[in-house]
Order: C-alpha cells, then structure tokens, then sequence
C-alpha cells in the first residue's frame, strides 16, 4: 500500500500566543517559536524545558548541561484570545476581499492575522 504525501493545515502559526492545555505545563502560556508541520508538533517559549548535555566544541562552546525547549504535540496546545482571555478554538472565514481570516469561536473577533 503506498502512503499519500498530503500537506497538513494547522491553524497555529509561529508568533501565536497558545496556552498548554495537557501535560506536565497545564494551565502556561507561551508564544510558538516554531511550528514542526512534518511532525504535528510546536516549539513554545519557555515551555517544555528539557536538558540536554553537549560536548565540548572549542571555544566557542565550552559544553556542559544546556536546557532548551522541546517540541510539544499540537492537539495539546490551543490558541489563547487575548479579548476572551482564554483558550479557543479557531474558525477560518472568507473577508469581504476574498482572502481567509483566521477568528476566535468564541467571540467572532479576528485574530493574528498577518
């Protein structure tokens, strides 16, 4: 059975303020450095820290224990209203120009749209 190559829409886009909604940071929010559509996964600021050991490589970088974010599963975001103040679940809807606009279902209002 050969796999079909199809491109995967997420509403989260980078800059995006989302709030943890499952796992170990419940209840934080952060805003997405880098959304990982291949893997369905989000890099959050300063969410999700982990450490990783790292060699020694000259100089430049002497090694030791560094602590970074790590990629978090997308189902377990959601994307955080400033107007509600809360996590929402986001609706796409065509402008009066014909272009799609992205909107908070719980208020109507747009929302990040750049």
């Amino acid at each position: 059975m050969a796999s079909v190559n199809r491109q995967v829409k997420y509403k989260i886009r980078k800059n995006d303020m989302v709030m943890v909604v499952k796992g170990r940071d419940r209840g934080k929010t952060g805003k997405v450095m880098r959304v990982l559509v291949d893997r369905g996964r989000v890099v959050v600021e300063r969410l999700n820290i982990v450490k990783r050991h790292s060699k020694p490589r000259g100089a430049a970088s002497p090694g030791g224990i560094v602590e970074k974010e790590a990629p978090l599963n997308i189902a377990n975001v959601m994307f955080f209203c400033d107007r509600c103040n809360a996590p929402v679940r986001l609706a796409v809807k065509l402008a009066e120009d014909k272009t799609r606009i992205r909107v908070c279902r719980r208020c109507g209002e747009a929302v990040g749209n750049d």
